[in-house]
């Protein structure tokens, strides 16, 4: 499907690369090239990650530079890497899955809608949210698990770092091995999936209205400034029209800011799902009889604690870690998809 974007305007036309479909990626190189590139995206935005998650889990409202430097102070720079490991471990098959899913149902949905007579921005736009909410429904299965293991090691350490921090459960874990084996022998399997309804319910939709809001900002941005952006020496005539083929680093610019715009829209959306997913995946489960907190209660708890705007603690580490993650993470996909085109004329 092509996602072309014109601006015509005094005889002028602005025309961006067409997309790359799933049946044109050497699929070896898109993958283990993928798992490398995200990979090191996921060590450069991990400490935000713990930030924004310790933030979640205090009772009281703690600035991000005081939990950081807090952090710190008390357990060192490594903290800021705990559960790294763990983490990594799942992000390279869920972020595999992840981008199968989008590819494949981006490609199948944009031809359906264009078959059934919508515009080409619009099959964009809903090609774009239900290969998001796809992708986003098959990558859980895989790092929810991961999820739960790798914030209890975050957390950890908390109440020696911060008194109003609660830690993850009375025990240390020494590992995500470790913590793998003990949440198994207290929770049994579905302390492993503790919060997979949410997280579908969190991440799901936000990657929907992410890639929706990517499509819909890219267009937007092409149409409003995409002429000023080309330079002169992008000009070409065609048909006795100035057509304005920019370059890969102006197309590059463009996607990067439409990917913060749509991942800035998604974080304040979706931030009292994941606060509330967040507490419940960190705290123990059954354990001598007793259950651990419902969503209900982990509600009250938090409006108890400081008012409905406790629902958005850490929404500032959030809101920067998807920003900044989403326009490394664009950036980065589109080049990756690129590099493992079949036929490297896509390049041009």
């Amino acid at each position: 499907m092509n996602l072309s974007s014109a601006e015509e305007e005094s005889a002028h036309e602005v025309r961006i690369p067409a997309e790359i479909d799933w049946q044109m990626l050497d699929k070896s190189k898109f993958f283990v090239l993928g798992a490398a590139l995200f990979s090191g995206v996921s060590a450069s935005l991990y400490p935000v990650v713990v930030l924004k998650t310790r933030q979640q889990v205090a009772q009281s409202q703690v600035s991000c530079i005081k939990t950081a430097l807090s952090i710190v102070r008390h357990d060192g720079i490594r903290a800021l890497y705990r559960g790294f490991g763990t983490s990594l471990m799942g992000t390279i098959p869920a972020r595999a899955l992840y981008m199968a899913a989008l590819e494949v149902t981006k490609s199948k949905v944009g031809t359906a809608t264009i078959r059934l007579g919508f515009s080409e921005s619009a099959a964009a736009t809903i090609a774009n949210a239900t290969a998001g909410l796809s992708a986003s429904m098959a990558s859980q299965l895989v790092w929810t698990p991961i999820d739960v293991v790798s914030q209890r090691l975050m957390v950890q350490g908390g109440v020696k770092s911060n008194p109003k921090v609660p830690s993850a459960s009375d025990c240390k874990y020494v590992n995500g091995i470790d913590a793998f084996r003990k949440i198994m022998k207290t929770d049994g399997p579905r302390g492993l999936y503790r919060g997979f309804g949410l997280s579908i319910v969190t991440y799901a939709p936000s990657s929907a209205i992410w890639w929706a809001s990517y499509s819909v900002a890219q267009r937007t941005v092409w149409d409003g400034v995409g002429y000023y952006l080309c330079k002169k020496g992008d000009l070409s005539n065609e048909n006795g029209v100035n057509t304005y083929t920019p370059g890969s680093k102006t197309v590059m610019a463009v996607q990067g800011v439409s990917a913060a715009m749509a991942g800035g829209m998604s974080a304040l959306i979706t931030m009292p799902f994941d606060t509330v997913k967040t507490r419940l995946q960190v705290l123990d489960g059954e354990e001598n009889g007793r259950r651990g907190p419902t969503i209900g209660q982990t509600i009250r708890n938090l409006v108890k604690e400081g008012g409905w705007t406790s629902c958005y603690r850490g929404l500032g580490p959030r809101w920067a870690s998807m920003s900044i993650s989403a326009t490394t993470m664009i950036t980065t996909y589109e080049f990756l998809k690129r590099f493992s085109t079949k036929n490297q004329e896509v390049l041009t």
